[in-house]
């Protein structure tokens, strides 16, 4: 008798699934076994049973397997995002590069180059958008030219004000000079004064043996020795 198809479900009879769980699970172990040794892979089986029993086969290590399986995974994942990333990073370069492309063409048609293909409407356009743009140019250069003027204002009056400041300055120290030199021809009057008292008060050099001569000469003259001798006798 041909056995039919099993239905693949859940087995709601406890004892029938226990007895499935047991067959299925050694036959999967013996599997995995013979796989390993045929073909030399590397083969690591976990399963729990629905009461939370845990049975393992390992052709090498069940840790090492483990570990095996995680790097590979995360290489993987890695690759994966490598690709996707590459292709991500191509499809950005061809839309910068075509709107690069598009750019400089319009810039080329600012410049009046290439407008033969063109239609009149998009010449309007083009018109249009040169005047405004001939309009903020002014207008900015109407700008900096009056930021420049005040600043060169500025800059006048800080110099008009050191000017001033320098002037006061000035006027100080004449001042101060003035009254320097008053002082000192004051003081060079004085000096001048006091030596010519000086010299008047003093008798000149050249005067003075003619005045001891003079004192000399008006003193009485004293008797001779030999009048004094006669006199005695």
């Amino acid at each position: 008798m041909v056995k039919g198809k099993i239905a693949i479900r859940r087995i709601t009879c406890s004892k029938s699934r226990q007895v499935t769980f047991f067959k299925r699970r050694t036959g999967l172990l013996k599997k995995a076994k013979e796989l390993s040794i045929l073909c030399d892979a590397e083969i690591g089986v976990i399963i729990f049973s629905c009461t939370g029993k845990l049975y393992e086969y390992a052709s090498t290590s069940i840790n090492s397997v483990i570990e095996r399986y995680n790097k590979t995974k995360r290489d993987n994942q890695q690759q994966h995002v490598t690709a996707a990333e590459i292709q991500f990073l191509k499809k950005e370069t061809e839309s910068t590069m075509q709107q690069l492309r598009c750019l400089q063409k319009y810039n080329r048609q600012l410049m009046g180059e290439e407008l033969s293909k063109l239609s009149l409407e998009d010449l309007k356009n083009l018109e249009n958008v040169l005047e405004m743009g001939l309009k903020n140019v002014r207008s900015r250069k109407d700008q900096t030219f009056m930021e420049e003027m005040r600043e060169l204002k500025r800059k006048a009056d800080d110099v008009e004000q050191e000017n001033v400041e320098l002037r006061k300055k000035l006027r100080v120290l004449s001042q101060d000079h003035r009254e320097i030199k008053g002082e000192f021809a004051a003081e060079t009057s004085s000096s001048k004064e006091m030596s010519k008292s000086s010299d008047q008060a003093m008798p000149d050099k050249d005067d003075i043996p003619e005045r001891i001569h003079l004192q000399l000469s008006l003193q009485p003259k004293a008797p001779s020795l030999d009048a004094h001798e006669t006199e005695i006798k």
